[in-house]
């Protein structure tokens, strides 16, 4: 079981600190605005800290299409698959409830929650970007900790990725590439964000998919 509370505590963290950056410092109130750079070294870095503290015990998925594309490459079984999307899940809900908590009060003039969404006539370009992004990222998951691969600069390499990925996706989605992050937030939200969770779900989980065959095609170990 430890492998699966590390993955909810991950995914707790990862949501209270990335969402919880937007939230408070994501737009231009209070005492500081980091802007769309801030957040994403937000969930970058929260990456990276996750990925050094509980790495060697779960292998720090804390993304439901990490495990679904590692699931894909055969390098987790569907059990344990299973069980990390679902622990996931509930360390995402527990880190939204804490935001909502912490947010409700503060006078954020923003989203309490750091939900995803986009424009309305604007689907195709969220699950276009949604799926594109999500791709590179697993991608580079299943590359940096392959076989052969140098594991050491793993979190550093998945977590700067995470970073990249949000600068340019953040202006389209608010950028998800991960369902649990996704879903906790809309939970609290409601409303467009509960309607277009579909987007946030199916899109990553796609991309994933797409990365894990591509990879299984390229790697030569």
């Amino acid at each position: 079981m430890k492998k699966y509370f590390a993955e909810l505590i991950g995914t707790m963290v990862l949501v209270l600190m990335g969402c919880g950056s937007a939230v408070f410092a994501g737009a231009p109130q209070g005492f500081i605005s980091i802007g769309t750079l801030g957040v994403a070294f937000a969930f970058g870095l929260s990456v990276v800290a996750m990925a050094y503290t509980i790495g060697k015990i779960s292998g720090c998925h804390i993304n439901p299409a990490i495990t679904f594309g590692a699931w894909v490459a055969k390098r987790i079984s569907g059990k344990d698959a299973i069980y990390y999307i679902v622990f996931q899940v509930v360390g995402a809900i527990i880190g939204s409830a804490v935001l909502y908590v912490l947010a409700k009060d503060s006078g954020s003039t923003t989203t309490l929650t750091g939900a995803n969404g986009f424009a309305d006539g604007k689907l195709l370009t969220a699950f276009v970007a949604e799926t594109v992004f999500t791709f590179i990222f697993v991608l580079v998951v299943l590359g940096s900790t392959s076989q052969g691969a140098h594991a050491k600069f793993a979190g550093l390499a998945i977590g700067l990725t995470l970073v990249l990925v949000h600068i340019v996706c953040i202006p389209i989605t608010g950028t998800s590439v991960n369902p649990a992050r996704s879903i906790a937030p809309a939970l609290f939200q409601g409303g467009a964000a509960l309607c277009q969770l579909w987007v946030f779900i199916v899109a990553p989980l796609l991309g994933a998919a797409v990365a894990a065959v591509a990879w299984k095609a390229l790697d030569t170990e």
